[in-house]
C-alpha cells in the first residue's frame, strides 16, 4: 500500500485528500445543489444514444470517446498507462506553442441545444483555462460510415460552416460549468475548443430532440417513449439501484444494472415511474422487458397515461394517480419480454406521458411505447391541460 494524494476543490479552494489505497475509486460528488432546468431534457452526447467522438487535434492522456460516457467520472488512485495517469474523461498533452486544442461530437440525433454542462470533475492542476462551443448543422454526415467519418482530417473540419454557439468561458477544475443557450438552429455536431489544452471530464448537451418531419405524414410507427425519439424520464418515488431513465435506452441491456430498480418495499403500495413521451401519439403496442431480473422482477405491471402537453412536471407528478388505465396490472415473469397489443390497451386517443407501476416493487429492463404520431395536440379524454383534477 502506498500513499497517494488526490488534489480536489471544494467551493473555489483547493485542497488534498489523502488516500492510502492504491486501486482506490473516488466518485466526483460535485453538482450543485440546484440545476437548471435545461438538464432534464434529452442529452444527446451520450454513448449509449450514438453520439460519437469524432475527431480530436489531440488525445494523448485521455482518449477523446470517454467524454461521452454516461456514467459519472471517476479517479482511480494510482492507476497510470503507457502516457501517464489515467483520467476519466478527455485530456490533450501539454502545448508548446500557440493554439489551443479542439474536439468533434456527433449527436446522438438532430436536436435544437438547450444547455450544456462541461464537466471537468478530477481535473484539477489539468484543466483548461478556459472553452468555447461551435455547432454544425451536416445532416448529410449523419449518413456516413465510421470509416468515412474517421477519414476526415483537421483540414476538413475546420472547413465547415461552424457557427458560433457559446463563446470563450472561463473553466474551473473539478467543476461543473453550466451554460443555458438560447439558439433556435438544429444541430448535428459540435466543436468543443479547450485553450490553450489540458483535459475535460464530460460534455453533456442537453435539448429537444427533432425527428424527422415525414414520421408525422406518413405514419409510421415508433417507439414514443425510446430515449432516441425524445423520450425522458421525468420522476420516480424510488431508483435505489438503476434509474427510471435506462428504461428509454435503444440497446438491449447488458446486464441488470442496466434497468430500472427500485428497493425492497417494507410498507404497503407499490412504486412507479412517469415517462414523457418524444411526442404525443397513439399507442397501438406495449412491450415490457424484464432481462436479467430474476429474483428481483415486479410480481405486476401497469400503466397509466396522459394527454397534457404543457403541464409543468411537478403538478404532473401530483395528477398521476388520477390519469386514465391504458394498462390493467399484468403478471409479468422474470427474465422475459411482454408484448401486450391493441386488445389489451384500454386508451385509443393521443397521449404524451405514461405511469407505469410495479406491484410491489422490484426491477423492469425497458419499457417501449410503439404507436403513431399524433397529427395535432387535440382535445380528449385524457387532456388534463384544460381540466383540473378532482
Amino acid at each position: 500500500t502506498t500513499l497517494s494524494t488526490h488534489t480536489i476543490i471544494k467551493k473555489g479552494i483547493i485542497v488534498s485528500q489523502n488516500t492510502s489505497e492504491v486501486g482506490q475509486i473516488i466518485s466526483a460528488n460535485n453538482l450543485p445543489d440546484t440545476l437548471p432546468a435545461f438538464t432534464k431534457k434529452s442529452n444527446v452526447a451520450d454513448s449509449r444514444l450514438g453520439a460519437k467522438s469524432l475527431f480530436a487535434t489531440d488525445d494523448f492522456f485521455a482518449d477523446k470517446s470517454r467524454i461521452l460516457n454516461p456514467d459519472a467520472p471517476i479517479f482511480v488512485v494510482g492507476k497510470f498507462d503507457d502516457n501517464g495517469k489515467w483520467m476519466d474523461g478527455w485530456e490533450t498533452r501539454r502545448k508548446r506553442h500557440l493554439g489551443y486544442d479542439y474536439l468533434v461530437i456527433q449527436l446522438a440525433r438532430p436536436t435544437k441545444i438547450a444547455g450544456l454542462d462541461i464537466d471537468t470533475s478530477h481535473f484539477t492542476g489539468n484543466f483548461p483555462s478556459s472553452a468555447s462551443v461551435d455547432a454544425l448543422y451536416a445532416p448529410e454526415l449523419l449518413q456516413q460510415d465510421e470509416a468515412e467519418l474517421t477519414s476526415l482530417s483537421k483540414e476538413d473540419w475546420d472547413g465547415k460552416n461552424w457557427q458560433a454557439l457559446v463563446g470563450m468561458t472561463p473553466l474551473q477544475g473539478h467543476n461543473h460549468e453550466l451554460v443555458e443557450i438560447d439558439h433556435e438552429q438544429t444541430v448535428t455536431h459540435i466543436r468543443l475548443n479547450i485553450y490553450p489544452d489540458g483535459g475535460v471530464a464530460r460534455l453533456r448537451v442537453y435539448g429537444d430532440i427533432q425527428l424527422d418531419a415525414s414520421l408525422n405524414t406518413q405514419g409510421e410507427t415508433l417507439d414514443l417513449a425510446g430515449a432516441l425519439n425524445g423520450g425522458r424520464a421525468i420522476a420516480s418515488n424510488d431508483a435505489h439501484f438503476g434509474e427510471a431513465s435506462n428504461l428509454l435506452l435503444p440497446t438491449k441491456a447488458p446486464n441488470m444494472g442496466d434497468g430500472w430498480e427500485t428497493r425492497r418495499r417494507r410498507e404497503p403500495g407499490n412504486d412507479w415511474c412517469i415517462i414523457a413521451l418524444g411526442q404525443a401519439g397513439i399507442v397501438d403496442s406495449i412491450e415490457i422487458d424484464t432481462a436479467h431480473f430474476k429474483g428481483n422482477y415486479p410480481d405486476k405491471v401497469s400503466i397509466q397515461a396522459v394527454y397534457s402537453s404543457n403541464t409543468p412536471e411537478q403538478t404532473l407528478v401530483t395528477q398521476s394517480m388520477f390519469w386514465e388505465t391504458l394498462l390493467e396490472p399484468q403478471k409479468t415473469n422474470a427474465d422475459d419480454i411482454h408484448h401486450f397489443g391493441k386488445d389489451k390497451l384500454q386508451i385509443d386517443q393521443p397521449i404524451t406521458h405514461i405511469r407505469v407501476n410495479i406491484f410491489p416493487d422490484g426491477g423492469i429492463s425497458r419499457v417501449r411505447v410503439y404507436g403513431k404520431i399524433a397529427e395535432a395536440n387535440i382535445d380528449t379524454g385524457t387532456n388534463t391541460d384544460s381540466k383540473e383534477t378532482k
